[in-house]
This record gives C-alpha cells, structure tokens and sequence, in this order.
C-alpha cells in the first residue's frame, strides 16, 4: 500500500505564498501612489487639464466624484482644507477605504482572509445613499459650498 509522503513546508514556501498573496493589495497601492504622483505633477485645478467630467459636460451639474481629481493634488500638496472644499466625500471616505485596505494587506500578510464585516450589505446600502445623499444636496442651492 502506497502512503501520501508530504514533504515539510519551507520558509521559501511560505515567503512565495505570501508574495502571491500581496501582489493584490500591493498592486492597488501601487496603482494609487502612480495616480496620486500624475495628480501632482500635473495640477487638476488647471481647467481641461485632465479632460472633463462627462456628467458634469452633459448636464451642467457635477457627479459625486466632481473634484476629486482636485482633492488627491490637494492632499499631495498636505492642503486638507483645499482637499474638502474640492470633494468632502472622498476626503470624509479616505480613512474608511483606508482601513479596508489595511485589512485586506494583513489578511494576504497572514494568509487568513479577513472576517466579512459584520452588517455588509448594510454598510454598502448607507455607502450609496451617503454618495446620493452627498450628489443631491452639492446641487441645491443650500449646498452650494460642497460644490467643486
């Protein structure tokens, strides 16, 4: 009768393991330290610099993400001020995407996913009505302020 022989795992076999496993949270910090560089190399504040907003072209109203591109100059630039006045949401949402980040690089560290959020689904549904919420109101003349 042949036996299964199962060789012992090597600290290669785990530092390649764990390679594999960052190349995904690792890639996307890569992604957005590029794009954050581009952003303050070439200023957005400066009209059609970076193209415009489709939305914005089409409607004449801005879209959530309406300034953005501003408030990541703004934050390369360490001008947190200027980063709210140019897009409060992502600026507001910055310190949550942060931590889910963080989660996600010590779970592909540690090789053990992190546990599901607990209230998932209702974290994403008041995720969406913060970003409808935040698009209607940056309309009205009220608040006119949360405009880019």
């Amino acid at each position: 009768m042949a036996t299964l022989a199962t060789e012992p795992v090597t600290h290669a076999d785990r530092a390649a393991g764990r390679a594999r496993r960052l190349v995904g949270p690792l890639g996307l910090a890569g992604v957005c330290l590029a794009g954050a560089a581009a952003l303050h190399l070439r200023d957005p504040h400066e009209s059609g610099s970076w193209g415009f907003c489709p939305f914005l072209v089409v409607t004449g109203h801005p879209c959530p993400g309406c300034g953005g591109l501003r408030a990541v100059n703004d934050l390369t630039n360490l001008d947190v001020v200027s980063a709210a006045s140019s897009n409060l949401l992502f600026v507001a949402s910055l310190p949550l995407l942060a931590f889910l980040w963080v989660r996600w690089a010590a779970g592909a560290w540690t090789g053990s996913p992190p546990r599901p959020l607990r209230h998932g689904t209702a974290l994403v549904v008041a995720g969406l009505a913060a970003v409808l919420l935040f698009w209607l109101v940056r309309s009205l003349p009220f608040g006119a302020w949360l405009a880019p």
